[in-house]
């Protein structure tokens, strides 16, 4: 693929590799040498497709330092998670670079990292993504490190294909970068999760600026002789030319199985039996943040040191848990997606999975934390009862329909003769999309052309030719759908677990392991305890779920208003969460048949103990409303207060779990109940089915507020978060 490596060329790299690991006998992997002598001699474009622990860090590392030697400008890295950023800027210290990160963390610094920009006191620039999508870096920074670059690292590559498992839309402005670096600027795109299809699409982006030739055989038959290696297309004489490295994919410190455990607390109670007598510490991963702490929850109630973790925490409780793990002062730490590209701890000895990854690819890339530094880690997935429902709510979330977007930019047209824009939060009024969908779609939409942000406001960019690109974004969905499939099928269909993770890489050589459970046997299949089961069970139950006092509302226009003291209803409690391992079996199946067992009752009336309750009512409900009345009617018997009908429906309205905003969650509710009787003197109890926005519980109350109750409760069934 490349010219020979000059012995002094090689030698001055060994010792630079020597320097990072502090191992004075480290040698070069397959492909790293070549990798680095075409980033730093060719400056060229290449993508490293290696697996976890190969050494992908060291290629741009020791590049940096060689290139920086030479004159060249600094090293900008863009690269998806905190926790990768913090260790790389540890590794760039080994070897005596001078590191900087810019991310939503430290903005106070970014003036000074300008400044040290500016006067070549930076040797290597770490930045999220979203920077990227920034005005002010784009605007003042960018510029400025465009026009001095020495090398642009893409770390976690497959984040730019939109076919790939972890697509992030601020990736996309990548390409922009790439089509504006000046001639002979190296490069590297580093990944280990990218099968041949994602591999296509990033080499298409990496080639952005680079006059590609369409016969490239002579530059792939000069890259045979590489090991593990293959060419891409051949580039015409005086641009950079584009290359890859593919290297094996399959990980023989691992040892995989897989286990069907419907019920969260049969996983619960295996976690409790089977984490003591697994080697060091590791990672369990769940879905969601709720079952994140739940799990670390019951686990820390069982003697056994854990912690939750996921994305949603503050950053410094997120680096204080990474750091316990690293020192193994815990157990485990149990952590959704957040904890996953980048985190390097080479003495991992385990990784769980307490539900499933919606493909194998993500799976792939979470397992790859184990086993870096040791012969032997543990692997082992426990299928869950909700895992396709959780993974469907991810597939459904990843485009908006077509309608929501041309609404959107119907709203922005109509706003663009006045010049205002709109926020996101003036766009969910006429929308029906959460604001999180709508900001990704927002984002979208900027990147490719067709609007743009001005502070708090977003305006349409007039003229601008974007189209909705249905046809793709339903192959793409199309796509998600067969990963889940593979998904479901691995552990399944009899091919050997590590072969089945490369198959689905598209690993050019894959082979049996001959040591996971397919291939040597189970170690994990004998079920969990009873006893330890109907223990984890009551744990699922043992507190109800608080429900946060609703003090904010939106104004029919959107605006969020606060909420009038006089209308204001009490924080209350809900039995369960919607679709979790506690309750809600039993609260599902009573909805179902028509009626809810007494027990139900008994556990709503425990969860108000303590609190003062001088009658009972409840939400007139569509799709539950026998169930609810004979809940109410129990309730107030184990209260021993009066039950009263004190609502009526008004009008139908849509169910409120189709509303996906607050604005429109409380017009969906605005005018649909009408206060029938006064309420009586004292604290009343309303009772609801489920709590999905919030909204029907806080409005309706509040009309029983201004009717002249003294004060209301509510309580229900099962909330969504």
């Amino acid at each position: 693929m490349s010219t020979a490596v000059a012995p002094d060329f090689a030698a001055q790299t060994l010792e630079r590799l020597r320097m990072l690991t502090g191992n004075p006998a480290a040698d070069f992997r397959d492909g790293q040498l070549e990798a680095i002598h075409d980033v730093v001699v060719d400056r060229a474009r290449v993508l490293c497709v290696q697996r976890t622990g190969w050494g992908k860090s060291a290629v741009y590392f020791v590049a940096t330092a060689l290139l920086r030697a030479q004159g060249a400008g600094p090293t900008l890295i863009v690269s998806p998670l905190l926790a990768l950023m913090r260790n790389q800027i540890a590794g760039a210290q080994r070897l005596g670079l001078r590191a900087q990160t810019i991310n939503s963390t430290n903005r106070e610094a970014w003036d000074d990292i300008r400044s040290g920009l500016a006067n070549d006191e930076i040797d290597l620039l770490l930045i999220s993504p979203e920077r990227l999508n920034n005005p002010r870096f784009r605007d003042e920074m960018l510029p400025l490190f465009a026009a001095s670059v020495g090398l642009l690292v893409i770390d976690e590559a497959h984040c730019i294909s939109d076919w790939g498992h972890d697509f992030r839309p601020d990736y996309r402005r990548v390409k922009d970068m790439l089509a504006a670096l000046p001639e002979r600027v190296a490069v590297l795109g580093t990944t280990a999760t990218a099968n041949d299809r994602v591999v296509a699409d990033v080499l298409d982006q990496l080639a952005a600026g680079v006059e590609v030739r369409p016969d490239a055989g002579a530059a792939a038959d000069a890259g045979a002789g590489v090991a593990g290696a293959a060419a891409g297309p051949g580039v015409s004489a005086g641009t950079e030319p584009l290359r890859s490295y593919r290297g094996p994919l399959g990980r023989s410190s691992l040892r995989l199985e897989a286990l069907e455990l419907p019920r969260p607390a049969e996983r619960l109670a295996w976690l409790v039996e089977r984490l003591p007598q697994l080697p060091g510490s590791g990672i369990v991963y769940t879905l969601t943040k709720r079952d994140a702490e739940q799990v670390a929850s019951f686990l820390s109630a069982n003697g056994i040191p854990a912690l939750a973790y996921s994305g949603e925490q503050e950053t410094d409780q997120r680096i204080a848990a990474e750091e316990r793990l690293l020192r193994n002062d815990v157990k485990a730490l149990v952590a959704t997606s957040a904890l996953g590209m980048g985190y390097d701890k080479a003495d991992l000895e385990f990784v769980v999975h307490y539900q499933a990854p919606g493909s194998v690819v993500s799976y792939y890339q979470q397992v790859g934390r184990a086993g870096r530094g040791v012969d032997n880690a543990e692997v082992v997935l426990l299928r869950g009862a909700e895992d396709r429902r959780i993974q469907d709510f991810f597939i459904e979330q990843a485009f908006p329909a077509q309608e929501k977007v041309q609404a959107v930019l119907a709203e922005l047209n109509a706003a663009g003769g006045a010049g205002e824009g709109r926020t996101s939060r003036e766009l969910m009024a006429v929308v029906n999309l959460g604001a999180g969908r709508i900001e990704a779609m927002l984002k979208i939409l900027d990147v490719e052309g067709a609007v743009r942000r001005d502070g708090t406001r977003w305006r349409a960019v007039e003229g601008s030719a974007w189209r909705y690109d249905g046809e793709r974004y339903a192959q793409i969905t199309a796509l998600r759908r067969a990963e889940q499939e593979a998904m479901a099928s691995f552990g399944t269909d009899g091919r050997c677990l590590m072969r089945a993770l490369q198959e689905e890489l598209d690993d050019p050589a894959p082979t049996d392991c001959g040591r996971c459970s397919v291939c040597a046997g189970p170690r994990y299949a004998e079920p969990p305890s009873p006893r330890l089961v109907e223990q984890a069970q009551r744990h699922l139950r043992s507190q109800p779920i608080a429900l946060e006092q609703r003090k904010m509302a939106p104004d029919r226009g959107g605006t969020m208003r606060k909420i009038p003291v006089d209308a204001l209803v009490e924080p209350g409690w809900a039995l369960a969460r919607l679709g979790d391992g506690g309750w809600w079996p039993a609260i599902e199946r009573g909805l179902r048949r028509g009626r809810l067992d007494d027990e139900v009752a008994v556990a709503l009336a425990e969860a108000l103990s303590g609190r003062r309750v001088d009658w009972v009512t409840s939400v007139p409900s569509v799709q539950h409303g026998t169930q609810i009345e004979q809940l109410a009617d129990a309730l107030a018997r184990q209260l021993g207060v009066p039950r009263l009908q004190l609502l009526q429906r008004r009008e139908e309205r849509p169910p409120q779990r189709e509303m996906a905003n607050a604005a429109q969650q409380a017009a969906n509710v605005r005018g649909a109940f009408q206060v029938v009787q006064p309420p009586p003197p004292g604290a009343g109890v309303l009772v609801d089915d489920r709590r999905l926005s919030g909204f029907t519980l806080a409005m309706v109350g509040g009309q029983l507020r201004k009717a002249g109750a003294e004060a209301i409760v509510p309580l229900t069934l099962a909330t969504l978060n």
